[in-house]
């Protein structure tokens, strides 16, 4: 592919719109908010997250002790069966 016509070239000027300084400026600008309050956005989930994985993190840390606890209580009580208590 080459470079356009001359009467391309013409064409497409014609359809483009003409950026002056403050039109610049004002898309600029509106780029860079949009910026920061994705950046804050990202952040917040950032600290959400965070948040999250520790949480899920201890919960399955009890889980897995009480499983443990569960196995231990099973394994007393798979022996023979307990005299009743001395009142009876």
């Amino acid at each position: 592919m080459g470079s356009p016509s001359a009467g391309q070239a013409r064409h497409w000027k014609g359809l483009r719109p003409r950026m002056t300084d403050t039109s610049l400026t004002s898309r600029v600008d509106t780029l860079e908010m949009r910026i920061a309050y994705q950046d804050d956005t990202i952040e917040d989930l950032n600290r959400t997250i965070t948040a999250q994985w520790k949480e899920i993190d201890r919960l399955t840390r009890e889980i897995a002790n009480l499983a443990d606890r569960v196995r231990e209580a099973g394994s007393g009580a798979s022996g023979a069966p307990e005299p009743p208590p001395p009142h009876y």
